[in-house]
């Protein structure tokens, strides 16, 4: 069995199972597995970063938060990839805020002690740096999204996102929690759930969404879901 095959075993996350075993057992002693909760605040807008997260199947949020109280969701981070990018640049802040979104473990560092990981530059530093690539094109897409195609495409794009995320066809998802994510009023969702619903691609009631055809969702949603996806299988699955 090779060193990468042994790490499999050891983590759900790909960043940490694509690492050589010798990393992660330098790491394994300062790693901790966390239970995470709907909506539980990874980081608050100007605050120190005290962890960076490498989600299991879980997904966190990025949330840009206006002067007026409105929030939108900029980037989504499941186990893929990881929190705690602005370390790797060294800053220990952000203006943005990441919440969980969907709710399950992830495995978190105190980012004093995984700066100090960097410095021996190996594999999971060489990893973060094309999630961190990969990271920055989600984003772009997102803010493209958000000012040029409907709401039900986007609705399907990010149920699609989460689905990757999370390996399951439940997802347990309030009105309020989606207008957030997709920066529109509560009717929307209502209007945009409903006419996915109708064609048979998901079932939704209050709280909750299960998706029953996910070839539909991928048919109906707009084109940055392939965009991103296919950006992050070139650099992350290459």
């Amino acid at each position: 069995m090779s060193t990468y095959a042994k790490t499999l075993t050891l983590s759900e996350n790909q960043i940490l199972a694509g690492i050589p075993v010798e990393e992660y057992e330098r790491l394994r002693p300062i790693m901790e597995d966390v239970q995470l909760h709907l909506g539980d605040v990874i980081a608050r807008p100007d605050e120190p970063i005290e962890y960076v997260y490498f989600p299991h199947r879980s997904v966190f949020s990025v949330i840009a938060m206006m002067e007026d109280g409105s929030e939108v969701e900029i980037g989504v981070i499941g186990n893929e990839g990881m929190f705690g990018l602005q370390i790797i640049l060294g800053t220990k802040s952000t203006p943005l805020q990441t919440i969980v979104q969907i709710a399950d473990g992830a495995t978190r560092i105190k980012a004093s002690l995984f700066r100090d990981q960097l410095d021996h530059q190996g594999q999971l530093y060489r990893s973060l740096l094309t999630y961190m690539q990969a990271f920055f094109i989600q984003t772009a897409q997102t803010a493209a999204c958000h000012r040029r195609h409907r709401l039900d495409e986007r609705l399907a794009r990010w149920l699609l996102m989460c689905h990757d995320r999370c390996k399951s066809d439940d997802l347990v998802l309030t009105h309020e929690f989606l207008a957030v994510m997709l920066g529109v009023r509560r009717a929307g969702i209502s209007e945009a759930a409903s006419k996915l619903q109708a064609e048979g691609f998901i079932k939704y009631s209050r709280g909750h969404i299960h998706i029953f055809d996910r070839r539909g969702l991928e048919a109906v949603s707009c084109e940055c879901y392939g965009v991103v996806k296919r950006e992050f299988d070139r650099l992350l699955l290459a």
